[in-house]
């Protein structure tokens, strides 16, 4: 890669289905070298279901060599054990990214939307339809949980390109836990 090409991998973790995305930035150009999902619904052992995020986060890793991985912040909701899994999910994300050296920076499903979409309230829809338009995808995935991880992704380069905003990068695994104390898994 030239000097100041980058990829960026967006994540939007799940225990069902997880998403990525890849945002490749060459001469500040964007293009799209992947996007998909995990299905894990097949999977009734959660511990399986973390190993194979594990597993697919780190191929990923592998496989397009990203410099930055984005991932999106579990949402506040009324089942904790939901919130729990959820919150599993994105460790175990971080930690693969983590254990290639790989800086994270995560963003709020609200802060997603509105970089992407102008609207912190947006439905996925609208942000499949704008990730559509803006990156020239020729189709928008089966999943909108793939073109939510791209949005990330996405979310990531307009912040570090302009605003430096409320969201924070880590160098590794000490510096995300001495922030975050609660988020062990």
């Amino acid at each position: 890669m030239k000097p100041g090409d980058r990829i960026i991998l967006g994540i939007d973790p799940g225990t069902l289905v997880m998403g990525y995305g890849l945002l490749h930035i060459q001469n500040s150009k964007l293009h799209v070298p992947g996007i998909g999902v995990l299905k894990l619904e097949k999977y009734d052992d959660h511990a399986i279901r973390l190993k194979k995020i594990f597993e697919r986060v780190s191929g990923l890793i592998d496989e397009f060599k990203p410099d930055e991985l984005a991932i999106e912040a579990p949402f506040f909701g009324k089942n904790v054990q939901s919130m729990l899994k959820l919150g599993r999910a994105q460790g175990v994300a971080i930690a693969a990214a983590l254990s290639r050296n790989i800086p994270i920076t995560e963003y709020s499903p609200k802060k997603i939307k509105m970089s992407i979409t102008g609207n912190g309230n947006a439905s996925k829809e609208q942000v499949a339809a704008m990730l559509k338009q803006t990156l020239g995808l020729d189709t928008t995935h089966d999943y909108l949980d793939a073109t939510d991880a791209l949005g990330a992704a996405l979310c990531h380069y307009y912040q570090k390109k302009g605003d430096e905003g409320a969201s924070k990068s880590y160098s590794g695994w000490k510096a995300f836990l001495s922030d975050n104390p609660k988020r062990k898994v």
